[in-house]
């Protein structure tokens, strides 16, 4: 009997991991790919002059528009081809890349601009474990292992680093 319990519980243990785990990369992932010392982009700008990193960590749809104004603002001043933006969000500022974001359409829009969209994956594992399931994020969303890594990672690399 303890090794059918035992079966079924590493069984349960098994699917909840692959839920998990699984349900991560349907977005676009640097889990497997990253390394710090040289940076990857969804959206390269081989000739941008402008890098920016832009901090996103707080739960307040009034400092995402703030942010995503930031974005516009420095794109349309210093140009697309030569401003590279990622908005890296983690903690509480993950939920800026649900789908049901009050800002969603906004980061549809700087994405075919080519702002990247940066999620961090410690984030979404523990949202995965308080909710027992990964949360969907917006499709234009590139999962990076963490928010904040990737920020420090940028900055090594001449980003500006801006926190609305």
């Amino acid at each position: 009997m303890f090794s059918s319990i035992s079966r079924t519980i590493t069984g349960i243990a098994v699917a909840t991991s692959l839920t998990i785990t699984g349900a991560a990369y349907a977005n676009p992932s640097m889990l497997k790919t990253f390394q710090f010392d040289h940076p990857i982009f969804q959206h390269p700008h081989p000739f941008a002059t402008s890098h920016m990193v832009i901090q996103i960590s707080g739960n307040d749809p009034a400092i995402w528009s703030l942010a995503l104004n930031n974005a516009e603002n420095a794109l349309k001043l210093l140009g697309n081809d030569q401003t590279q933006i990622v908005l890296v969000a983690f903690g509480p500022g993950l939920h800026m890349l649900l789908p049901n974001s009050p800002v969603a359409d906004r980061i549809n829009a700087l994405n075919k601009s080519g702002v990247e969209f940066d999620a961090c994956n410690n984030t979404l594992q523990a949202m995965a474990r308080a909710l027992g399931h990964v949360p969907k994020l917006v499709p234009q969303a590139m999962i990076v292992p963490a928010g904040i890594v990737r920020i420090v990672q940028l900055e090594s690399h001449g980003f500006s680093y801006i926190k609305p």
